[in-house]
């Protein structure tokens, strides 16, 4: 059975998918802030990447395969990747690294696929495409890269955030001219499980088949809340249409695996 460590598992996307993994391999995660629950669950193991030395924890749990949904101090997180490298160099591991599309915020003219070269304009995207780089030039089967955009479901930050602001009454802020592609947690964390099952190497992009303006997409999420007479605030900052959309080419996954932005947007009333 393999041995999974999920780092930031106490997160939102980490804690989601050790939920979907749990039943299946040999689960760890790890958290920062204390929490009875993750220090009562013989599982979670307390981490502090500014701190404490990754090894020691790869030492002792042992992992066949690391995911990491870390979030934090970038250059804190640099290091501890850079220390996940050299072990799963030297044992039977490999690396899921959940990146970004703003590894390509710097491109706006079109869609971006898996191979397609990165460059961004943020400090985030940098820090993304710093671990991406060194992950490349491993041997295939030590590593996924993982690609996301935004990611919705019901009880998502993104969501709570938009709901806030609604209950508060300020405006959301929207960008008309960005185009983009979206998913939810639910799918994301059944994708990544494929991606465990079947052994599968290189780069995927796990969005929506389909794109959609950010301001219509929002919009359409305020209607499925029911959300009526929401001040929006229109921000431009082109005068053509920006993609910021990650698409899949060369690994396309099952069908039933796919997901729309339709499937996004109902995502977020369930219950």
């Amino acid at each position: 059975m393999e041995r999974i460590l999920i780092l930031g598992a106490s997160g939102f996307i980490g804690n989601a998918l050790y939920k979907e993994l749990c039943s299946f391999f040999d689960t760890h995660g790890t958290y920062h802030t204390p929490n009875r629950f993750f220090e009562e669950n013989q599982q979670f193991h307390h981490f502090d990447m500014e701190t404490e030395n990754i090894e020691i924890l790869l030492q002792n749990v042992r992992p066949t395969i690391i995911i990491s949904t870390v979030r934090g101090n970038f250059n804190a997180q640099i290091i501890a990747h850079f220390e996940i490298i050299n072990y799963i160099l030297t044992h039977n591991c490999k690396l899921l690294f959940i990146s970004s599309a703003n590894v390509f915020d710097a491109f706006t003219n079109f869609p971006s696929y898996e191979y397609d070269k990165t460059l961004s304009q943020s400090i985030y995207g940098r820090f993304k495409i710093k671990i991406e780089n060194a992950l490349l030039r491993l041997p295939n089967d030590k590593y996924n890269i993982i690609r996301l955009p935004m990611v919705f479901g019901h009880n998502s930050p993104r969501l709570k955030q938009i709901i806030t602001l609604i209950d508060l009454g300020e405006a959301i802020e929207v960008f008309p001219n960005v185009v983009i592609n979206v998913t939810e947690i639910e799918k994301v964390t059944q994708q990544i499980h494929y991606l465990i099952n079947r052994k599968k190497q290189g780069v995927f992009h796990l969005g929506s088949t389909d794109l959609i303006h950010q301001k219509d997409f929002i919009e359409e999420i305020c209607e499925v809340l029911g959300h009526k007479n929401i001040v929006f605030k229109n921000i431009y900052d082109s005068n053509f249409d920006r993609f910021l959309a990650v698409l899949p080419k060369d690994n396309i996954l099952p069908k039933n695996l796919q997901v729309s932005v339709h499937q996004v947007t109902q995502s977020s009333i369930k219950r």
